[in-house]
């Protein structure tokens, strides 16, 4: 049987009208007699949503009984049992009930997809699993029914419902999506223009990858090698001079000037790596391009034109950006340069910008030793001068009628011999300086077209020619040498500049080390292992690349760090004159390494501090604020037992009243005492369950002194459940109520309210005490700290400390703000449970 198919209507938004959208699909596929049921829509009493349900067939849903309340989901094996052709599905990402076929409604979509029935569903960008820390960092709330994005990928249609920002607060505020009295907290919290602008960009740039994604599959099956230019890429040529600023500049301008542009610099490196370009150039311009929001990309290639065109061909880039080439005029009889080749072999469907710079015309400046002093190419052409240029010359000196003289000849000769030792060196010089002497002896000094010297002066000449020659010719090598070794210091020194740099900024990036290892010396993969003793194994402490070493034997080039630690690289071997500057390299490693273990350290020897602090001040409140309620019991209970005195009943009551007081002032104290340490050492394990606020908060109450006239609750029975943990959450509320009385004044009760927002539940605790100012709304949080002088009661000051240990452990925030017109509000937000109460209607579908 084949699979269904999945189409999906991915909403930029709650309400934009995607349930509408795939019911109106519904409507039009009916009409073209395909067999489509309505499995499961959820219109959320929206009339115009509602009425799109006439006319289609609805598959009863299943009923399930979960805490004490029945909830309604898709019946899936009825689905299954009517076999449609098409079934419309409503949120894709929600949990179903405890108790049903799947946990998940993707799980029954994809068992209707796997019966061979089509499906037709919804979701929201927001609940895109791996959008999650996106939407949270937007809106400020936590999504937590999410799909995984690849069920969203595989869909075999997506397709997306907008609607501007301000169309939608329009239809909010007409009322159309929730009812009248949620729109002022929609409009005001999840539905602010900011939040709906940057989920709507957030979805048109998910589905603009999409898209990206089925052309460049399309492309591949289809073995189309024509860039199609879905939107503007641009690949920025870098050679590793300072014009690559410019260039990486003016691409971003380019980008600017088109909806969803992207910049792509990239570094062509031969297998030359070392003094191929500027180290700490490269550096620079890496860091800008990602600031101006690009990419760097770094590939190894010996014919620089066509591995650049191979890229953007890759990535279907439709511009590339050039510089102007440095080489001095002189330079282009060795070739046309990087930019008009690619030029020439772009062909029509990439666009190059060659970018004038400053740079322009005054060499290039850069290294260019290679692996070998001087590359095969140059080789072959100083043997072709060497051998081939004094035949040339013979040949045209001895078929002109001009008689230049012997003298005249020998310098003509000398010059081919200077050319061969400038292309390639010393060993073509000299077999031009022994070839030319031969020639000049055969062909000009008499007796002619033979080997012999007539004249004993020739003779002199003919030696002074082949010294002369040989001397020029080492000169010009050593100079060649000379200059190749001082290119190679000045990039070596560049490098070694840059390590002492890193380490005098303190950086402890690993990985980025690593990664300017690859770069510098063109490799494959780097990777730093290390091995506790001679016989254990090897392990890696860092890598990149593709493929990293798995020990020193296995890489083309290994280089020890002290006896257990070595730098593994793979993609070619280095000549030894590279390896000084890799020491170098791997030993800023190994400190690297250190640094950040001697971090991680630090950071345990942080938190062993914090507590001994804790437990320093633990100590002093066991021998102050325990002892005074210790103290205050003791004398009570010696007063009853004393024999001396005749206690009355009034006075009997109200020293074992005071022995009840001390005993619970005691129990809290060490109660929370407890608790901070428990925060401390990381043993609080929540249970988390759905619960209702109106059970647990009422219960909060009963420690704090006559609550009925110190506490007015404002909690409706209509919110949603909270997944929390029950007595945590009470042992919260209780702490923050009581902070609250504790500093409230005796004719302002504090107020207990709670309130639903989207997929949370917040409960203020308001008080009309003097308030605290921003500075010091993080540090009442801290142990031990108390704000001013507490009015009614004692304790150490671990009340707000532990309440807000404990939610961030159940997922919660508590946070403190002003109250207007004077005090303090400590804002308690929880995670709603997955399925809210449906008589809640914003939470159930602002985020479904």
């Amino acid at each position: 049987m084949a699979r269904g198919k999945l189409r999906i209507y991915l909403g930029a938004a709650p309400g934009v009208g995607k349930t509408y959208a795939m019911l109106s699909e519904a409507h039009r596929r009916t009409e073209r007699g395909t067999d489509c049921v309505v499995a499961f829509v959820e219109h959320h009493r929206r009339p115009r949503t509602e009425v799109m349900l006439h006319g289609l067939e609805e598959i009863p849903r299943k009923e399930l009984e979960y805490r004490d309340a029945v909830f309604t989901e898709m019946d899936v094996d009825a689905v299954l049992a009517r076999h449609p052709q098409v079934a419309l599905v409503d949120e894709l990402a929600h949990t179903n009930v405890p108790g049903s076929r799947n946990t998940k409604r993707w799980q029954d979509v994809e068992d209707l997809l796997a019966a061979g029935i089509d499906v037709v569903s919804t979701v929201n960008i927001q609940h895109l699993e791996s959008l999650g820390d996106v939407v949270e960092s937007i809106t400020g709330v936590r999504q937590r029914e999410t799909v995984p994005d690849e069920v969203v990928r595989r869909a075999d249609q997506v397709e997306l419902v907008d609607m501007s920002p301000q169309a939608l607060r329009r239809r909010m505020a007409h009322g159309n999506i929730y009812k009248p009295d949620k729109v002022d907290a929609a409009l005001s919290n999840y539905f602010r223009p900011g939040n709906l602008t940057a989920l709507r960009e957030l979805a048109l740039l998910w589905v603009a990858d999409r898209v990206d994604e089925y052309l460049t599959e399309y492309r591949s099956e289809h073995q189309v090698s024509k860039i199609w230019g879905s939107r503007e890429r641009i690949v920025v040529g870098l050679t590793g001079g300072p014009e690559g600023r410019t260039l990486i500049r003016r691409a971003a301008r380019l980008a600017e000037k088109g909806a969803g542009g992207e910049v792509m610099a990239v570094y062509i490196a031969r297998s030359d790596g070392l003094t191929s370009a500027s180290p700490k150039e490269l550096a620079v311009q890496r860091t800008l391009v990602e600031d101006l929001g690009g990419t760097f990309h770094h590939v190894v290639g010996e014919d620089i034109p066509v591995a650049l065109l191979d890229f953007a061909r890759g990535v279907n880039a439709t511009q590339i950006v050039l510089g102007v080439s440095r080489r001095k005029g002189w330079q282009y009889v060795f070739g046309p340069g990087v930019g008009a080749t690619v030029a020439r072999d772009s062909g029509p469907d990439l666009d190059v910008h060659l970018i004038t710079h400053d740079e322009v015309g005054k060499g290039r400046g850069l290294p260019v030793a290679r692996s070998a002093r001087l590359s095969r190419s140059r080789i072959m052409a100083g043997w072709l001068a060497g051998v081939v240029g004094p035949a040339i010359l013979a040949l045209l000196l001895t078929n002109i009628d001009a008689d230049l003289g012997l003298a005249n000849d020998m310098l003509l000769f000398l010059s081919v011999t200077v050319a061969a030792a400038l292309l390639g060196g010393l060993y073509p010089a000299l077999a031009s300086a022994a070839f030319g002497s031969l020639l000049l002896n055969y062909y000009f000094t008499p007796p002619l077209h033979r080997l012999t010297i007539a004249d004993p002066k020739n003779i002199v000449a003919i030696v002074v020619f082949v010294a002369v020659a040989v001397s020029v010719a080492s000169v010009v090598d050593l100079a060649a040498r000379r200059t190749h070794q001082a290119a190679r210091l000045r990039a070596e020194s560049e490098i070694l500049s840059f390590l002492a740099g890193s380490v005098l900024r303190g950086e402890t990036s690993l990985e980025a080390l690593l990664e300017r290892v690859r770069e510098t010396f063109g490799m494959e993969s780097v990777a730093l292992l290390e091995r506790r003793s001679d016989v254990d194994p090897w392990t890696c402490a860092g890598s990149v690349g593709p493929r990293p070493c798995q020990s020193p034997e296995a890489a083309d080039v290994d280089m020890p760090v002290g006896d257990h630690m070595a730098l593994a690289l793979s993609g070619r071997v280095l000549p030894a004159e590279d390896r000084r500057v890799l020491a170098a390299f791997a030993a800023q490693a190994a400190v690297v390494l250190d640094r950040q273990r001697l971090k991680h350290e630090a950071d345990q020897a942080k938190m062993l501090a914090e507590g001994n602090r804790i437990r320093t001040a633990l100590l002093a409140a066991v021998s102050h604020d325990l002892r005074t309620p210790l103290a205050g019991i003791k004398a009570s209970v010696s007063s009853l037992r004393s024999d001396d005195v005749e206690w009355s009943e009034e006075d009997q009551a109200e020293l074992l009243a005071a022995i009840e007081e001390g005993a619970d002032r005691l129990d809290n104290l060490v109660g929370n005492l407890l608790d901070m340490s428990r925060l401390q050492t990381g043993t609080v394990a929540p249970l988390i369950r759905e619960i209702d606020l109106d059970e647990v908060v009422p219960m909060a109450m009963g420690g704090i002194p006559d609550p009925e006239s110190t506490v007015v609750l404002d909690v409706p029975e209509s919110l949603p459940m909270v997944a929390t943990d029950k007595g945590l959450l009470e042992r919260v509320v209780a702490n923050v109520v009581e902070n609250a009385v504790k500093y409230s004044p005796t004719d302002e009760p504090v107020l207990v309210s709670a309130s639903a927002l989207a997929d949370r539940v917040e409960v203020r605790v308001v008080d009309r005490g003097p308030g605290v100012p921003d500075e010091a709304k993080d540090r009442i949080f801290e142990p031990f700290q108390r704000y001013g002088d507490a009015p009614r009661g004692n304790g150490v000051g671990l009340g707000l400390a532990v309440a807000r240990g404990f939610t961030e452990a159940m997922g919660g925030t508590l946070q403190a703000e002003d109250t207007p017109g004077g005090g303090l509000t400590m804002v308690l937000s929880l995670p709603a449970a997955g399925r809210p109460p449906v008589t809640s209607d914003l939470s159930a579908t602002a985020v479904p």
